[in-house]
């Protein structure tokens, strides 16, 4: 029987999100990943490389799917707000991303800024931003997107602040809605603030 590559690439990468998302990039074990997977270490080095290499494939490809789940669309504050919304209800719904990203940050800090890849990805999304909000230059663009990104990545890995913050005792439901609503508004208020600057 021929060995199945795309598959055993799939199963190690779905075993390595898991792993990293749960455990951080120092946590994570390479031989768990391979026993969830059901493959052979090997084959993680053979495919992947070092285990740094594997995370920074984790969460690029992360990153891609929800770009392609999460699309901008239409134009002006009111399209900002929306897709803030929407990112929002896809980080709640999977809180893969938001988990791997505070990793990063608490692990690999600034020394993750220096990936080619991941550099092409944020330039794609800043100039759609850019096209969602015209008249905007770059940095606005990017100061906005990075505050969309920060309040929508924080309540999956954060909750328990909201309960100290706020402390509603509502439902998980109707505070997750109040949330939403409040990340949409408060993008909107900014996105008409910057295209009036």
């Amino acid at each position: 029987m021929a060995w199945d590559v795309e598959r055993t690439k799939r199963l190690l990468l779905d075993a390595a999100t898991a792993e990293f998302s749960e455990h951080g990039f120092a946590g994570a074990r390479i031989d768990r990943i391979a026993a969830n997977a059901g493959v052979n270490k090997e084959r993680i080095y053979q495919y992947f490389g070092k285990k740094h290499e594997l995370f920074a494939t984790v969460l690029a490809t992360q990153l891609r799917s929800t770009m392609d789940a999460v699309p901008m669309t239409g134009e002006g504050p009111a399209a900002a707000g929306d897709y803030a919304g929407r990112l929002f209800d896809h980080h709640v719904a999977e809180a893969t991303i938001p988990r791997l990203v505070f990793w990063e940050g608490l692990e690999r800090g600034e020394s993750a800024a220096v990936d080619a890849a991941r550099a092409e990805y944020h330039r794609v999304k800043v100039e759609g931003f850019q096209r969602l909000l015209p008249g905007l230059d770059r940095t606005q663009a990017a100061e906005l997107l990075l505050t969309i990104v920060t309040l929508v990545n924080a309540w999956p890995v954060l909750g328990h602040l909201d309960e100290l913050l706020v402390g509603t005792g509502e439902a998980s439901a109707a505070r997750r809605a109040a949330r939403r609503a409040s990340i949409v508004q408060t993008v909107e208020l900014l996105a008409e603030a910057a295209q009036r600057a």
